[in-house]
């Protein structure tokens, strides 16, 4: 929902998602990225993991997309079909959709264990074909693949089980490097290289549940590990928020750049909109930040300080510069959530781990990180936060 809409997920019902299923996703008063490019005169087409909606009028074909291959929900729900009590539960089981703009989507097949481990490639080359019909037909266009590895459970193509001898995990990193490398060599190929900005990034860390705990099937889950930093998805800390962001364009973002300045995932609409000459809606809060020239080399720091923790739509922090300031913190999703009434304080350059609290000396910190969070709320009283389950059309209060 950030991703797409430039905003916090809470305003717009999508911090969380409910599990009993019915409607949910973006309303269509919402304006995605994709129908922003598709004003500026990009063809789009999406290819991968959705979870915007999954009923009439919350599907990519109704949010900007001219096609879609993929699944509407989580890859969570392939082993749905050896789990005790599933089949007599009457349930409907998951499938992977294909549709274009302006038609319903239609059922391709079942997404089960055995197309969990196949559909990345397919997506791969669904995306590819995009690709070649856009550039021989002279259209700019806009892709975007939502992977749906290394979300649990993490099982492999055939061509990549066992490769790595690391493991399950370990093969779909390879998995997915490997796919990253058709998307750039189909670039590459089709002579548009130097006219494409590509992109990899992620929205969370790895996933990690505690072995032996009440999944019930830990055979199909492998824990990922985010390296020094602590925690992982559904936490607050580090472990969940950094992912990688990696970028190439030729001529325009010099090759070998590095940078450890913050940048967050909303910031792509605006980013994109300078870039293509699109509009950014004026008309409601946008938490994203323009990073065209930070991204194109043209200025040394990012146009972001910092941002705000959520966890669903529960604020659990606020991240400043080289700072963090946890409000609540959690393990891992099955740990108890421990509410401080006294901020914990870290200094991500010393304590990457986020072990050593700092409040005292710093309590200087939180006078400067939690400003931010003061005019977040602020924003969220003045133009309150669509509720969950809202149905179309949706017609905003007026300020």
């Amino acid at each position: 929902a950030a991703i797409m809409s430039g905003r916090y997920a809470i305003r717009s019902g999508n911090g969380t998602i409910p599990l009993s299923g019915g409607v949910y996703g973006l309303v269509q008063w919402e304006v995605t990225m994709a129908e922003m490019l598709a004003d500026a005169g990009y063809d789009t087409g999406m290819f991968g993991k959705w979870h915007l909606g999954h009923t009439e009028g919350r599907f990519p074909k109704d949010q900007g997309f001219d096609e879609w291959y993929g699944i509407p929900n989580s890859s969570d729900e392939t082993p749905w079909e050896v789990l005790d009590g599933y089949a007599e539960s009457g349930v409907e089981g998951t499938y992977i959709f294909e549709s274009k703009k302006g038609s319903p989507p239609k059922k391709v097949k079942a997404y089960n264990l055995k197309q969990r481990a196949l559909i990345d490639k397919d997506l791969t080359d669904k995306a590819i074909d995009f690709m070649k019909r856009q550039t021989k037909a002279k259209k700019p266009f806009f892709l975007f693949v939502p992977y749906t590895q290394t979300h649990y459970p993490a099982i492999p193509h055939p061509d990549f089980a066992g490769k790595t001898g690391n493991g399950r995990f370990a093969d779909v990193l390879a998995q997915v490097d490997a796919y990253n490398g058709m998307l750039l060599d189909a670039i590459d190929d089709l002579g548009i290289r130097d006219n494409t900005l590509f992109i990899f990034t992620a929205d969370n860390g790895p996933e990690s549940i505690p072995v032996g705990s009440s999944t019930p099937s830990v055979e199909y889950f492998i824990p990922g590990s985010a390296g020094p930093w602590r925690g992982s998805l559904f936490t607050g800390f580090e472990g969940s928020l950094r992912v990688p962001f990696a970028a190439r364009w030729p001529g325009k973002i010099k090759a070998g750049s590095v940078s450890d300045e913050i940048v967050h995932e909303m910031d792509l609409f605006p980013t994109f909109a300078r870039i293509v000459g699109g509009k950014v809606p004026k008309d409601r809060v946008i938490d994203g930040v323009d990073q065209t020239d930070f991204l194109l080399g043209k200025q040394e720091q990012s146009n972001r300080e910092g941002l705000i923790v959520y966890m669903g739509n529960a604020v659990w922090g606020v991240k400043w510069r080289n700072w963090k300031v946890n409000l609540k913190e959690q393990q891992n999703i099955l740990s108890e959530t421990l509410n401080y009434g006294m901020p914990r304080i870290y200094n991500l350059l010393k304590d990457p781990g986020e072990t050593q609290n700092v409040i005292f000396p710093e309590t200087w910190v939180p006078k400067a990180a939690l400003g931010q969070l003061g005019a977040h709320v602020v924003s969220l009283r003045k133009e309150p936060p669509i509720k969950p389950g809202t149905k179309d059309p949706y017609t905003p209060p007026k300020k």
